[in-house]
């Protein structure tokens, strides 16, 4: 499984946390980090982690912004990509058994560092029923 993670500036502290949480479960994945190289919003960031996924290039992806919404608006637009926000690890892992959603959102001005690190592991260890 291939992962791909980007934040806007609200989010850049949880996705430095996050990528933590990856690097120590041996999870493939990819900073996308755009705001490196590109003077963007949190539409930006997420339309192009969406469209990443949604061409396969990655299998899954995790958006973080202030509350997590705007992500998810922004990557439901995207044909065949299908993402959610979510602030409680049940809520996670009926993203994916439920709804098969590729792209988790989250809000790094919502949830605090531990609460998403829970949230994310239940979500990586869901797959659609």
């Amino acid at each position: 499984m291939s992962i791909a993670i980007d934040a806007d500036e609200n989010g850049l502290e949880l996705k430095r946390v996050l990528c933590g949480l990856l690097t120590e479960r041996g999870a493939p994945f990819e900073d996308l980090a755009y705001l490196n190289s590109h003077q963007a919003d949190y539409p930006d960031v997420a339309l192009n982690l969406a469209l990443q996924v949604q061409q396969g290039r990655f299998d899954r992806g995790i958006l973080i912004c202030g509350t997590g919404l705007g992500m998810a608006m922004v990557a439901n637009k995207i044909r065949g990509v299908f993402a959610g926000t979510c602030h409680d690890a049940y809520s996670a892992e009926r993203l994916r058994k439920s709804n098969d959603a590729q792209v988790i959102c989250l809000g790094a001005l919502v949830v605090g560092p531990e609460s998403a690190k829970t949230i994310i592991s239940a979500w990586l260890a869901s797959e659609f029923q």
